[in-house]
């Protein structure tokens, strides 16, 4: 890859510290479908006016034009060569989520990848894996510009894939979460995460009212394919008259395939679920919030031989958690690690230019040491959030396992991004395979873009 020249304060720092899609009405088959290309992948960073519902346009940065970018398919036993030009007006890069892939291709610059400037290319070679849905996306500053980076059109799903999933079903739904026209605003807007508020909401990019339905047969099992590429905004989704049969998180398989109304998806978190058509009508796919689902977050699911309006109902429960999927922990029983590192989450408010400021241990990103490891050691991170925000805590180039919730034991979970409750506390256990530097943040943008990272080395 060839280097860039740095460009901001935190661009500077991670520099001296590494010194030391699918098209937006149709579904699953329709995609553009890179599957297991002999050539190299040609992704295109490009300004774009996308429409997302009629006569709503929104100037924004995609993949290749369209929302999400071009579905990639890729074999973990084969090396995928991505080419990446940049056509843009500001230095990008493009982050391969959950994938374990050298910190010199990951798409982090602070673990050491290069920004792609205005006007080059760069190429990404790596051996994708693990298996599942992962995806890929932005991984820039935003700063006060509420349409660049996570909140721009820049995700799109990655399947790494060799057919050996263990789970069977029909056909495959990609179904991508994405809020748009993201402003500062006070704590009181209807679709929120109490800094920023949204006018739009879609999946795939297109809004409710000018989606086409995804059709169904009765008796069909559909595997649906969802990641919240949301820069900020959490989500709650359900499907009326149905239930999801809970198959992988964050593309890894889960113990126990439990069986839930609804669907919680932090911001980069992945749900791959399976739900049998068995009521025959004419539904509606939606965000269970009815603001948010007004502001677009909607998709009619419309049966073979049924027409008519889609009927929303709200789910009976909010039953999402992720203990349904883990499996049995006895009471009492002590898993050992090497090494238990606590990692408090807290925010000063308004105290960075005007916007609140987010503290891991006392430090912010830019006064933080470097957390060092050992090559083979086991680790628990202990995450206690002293905030009143759930955070989407993701993790580069490792998965770990859930192995606590509030104190509550549990297990078998294995993922690379976590929602961590609101005062609570989440215990993740992960072993320091993948050497070199690796970032840990909260995906909300404008938290990470706030002090809220930590580099880990070994």
């Amino acid at each position: 890859m060839t280097p860039a020249p740095s460009l901001t304060r935190r661009q500077a720092l991670a520099a001296a510290l590494t010194a030391a899609a699918l098209p937006s009405r149709l579904w699953g088959q329709s995609a553009p479908n890179l599957l297991y290309p002999d050539a190299p992948i040609k992704l295109t960073i490009e300004p774009t006016q996308l429409e997302i519902g009629k006569g709503v346009v929104i100037p924004t940065t995609t993949y290749n034009g369209i929302v999400p970018g071009p579905l990639m398919r890729l074999n973990p036993h084969r090396k995928a060569t991505i080419q990446v030009t940049n056509h843009s007006s500001r230095p990008e890069l493009v982050h391969w989520h959950g994938l374990h892939i050298p910190g010199q291709v990951d798409g982090a610059m602070e673990e050491g990848s290069p920004m792609i400037a205005p006007g080059r290319t760069v190429t990404y070679e790596f051996l994708p894996g693990p298996r599942g849905t992962r995806w890929y996306h932005s991984h820039a500053m935003a700063g006060r510009d509420l349409s660049a980076a996570g909140y721009s059109g820049q995700f799109g799903f990655i399947d790494v894939h060799d057919d050996r999933f263990p789970a069977t079903y029909d056909r495959e739904v990609y179904l991508a979460v994405h809020h748009w026209n993201g402003a500062l605003c006070d704590m009181s807007a209807p679709v929120s995460d109490q800094m920023v508020c949204y006018q739009h909401a879609t999946f795939n990019g297109r809004l409710y009212a000018d989606s086409e339905p995804l059709r169904v047969r009765h008796g069909e099992r559909v595997r649906f394919r969802f990641v919240n590429a949301s820069a900020t905004q959490n989500t709650s989704i359900s499907l009326p008259g149905h239930r999801f049969r809970i198959i992988a998180l964050d593309g890894n398989p889960v113990p126990v395939q439990g069986i839930v109304q609804t669907i919680d998806l932090g911001v980069a978190e992945r749900v791959d679920a399976i739900v049998e058509m068995s009521n025959p009508g004419v539904w509606m796919l939606g965000a269970v919030n009815n603001h948010e689902r007004a502001s677009g977050l909607a998709l009619p699911i419309e049966y073979v031989g049924h027409t008519g309006a889609p009927r929303w109902f709200p789910p009976s429960q909010r039953d999402w958690e992720y203990q349904k999927f883990a499996e049995p922990v006895a009471p009492g029983t002590v898993r050992d690690v090497d090494e238990i590192i606590p990692l408090v989450i807290a925010k000063r408010f308004l105290k960075r230019n005007g916007m609140d400021e987010w503290r891991v241990n006392s430090k912010v990103f830019e006064d933080a040491p470097i957390i060092r490891l050992v090559q083979g050691r086991r680790y628990r991170f202990r995450f206690l959030n002293a905030s009143r925000e759930a955070h989407p805590v993701h993790l580069h180039r490792h998965s770990f396992e859930i192995t606590a919730i509030s104190g509550r034991p549990t297990g078998g979970i294995v993922k690379d991004t976590v929602v961590l409750p609101l005062y609570g506390s989440i215990d993740v256990d992960l072993t320091a395979d993948n050497p070199g530097l690796s970032l840990f943040h909260c995906h909300q943008q404008i938290h990470m873009d706030n002090g809220f990272m930590r580099l880990v080395s070994y």
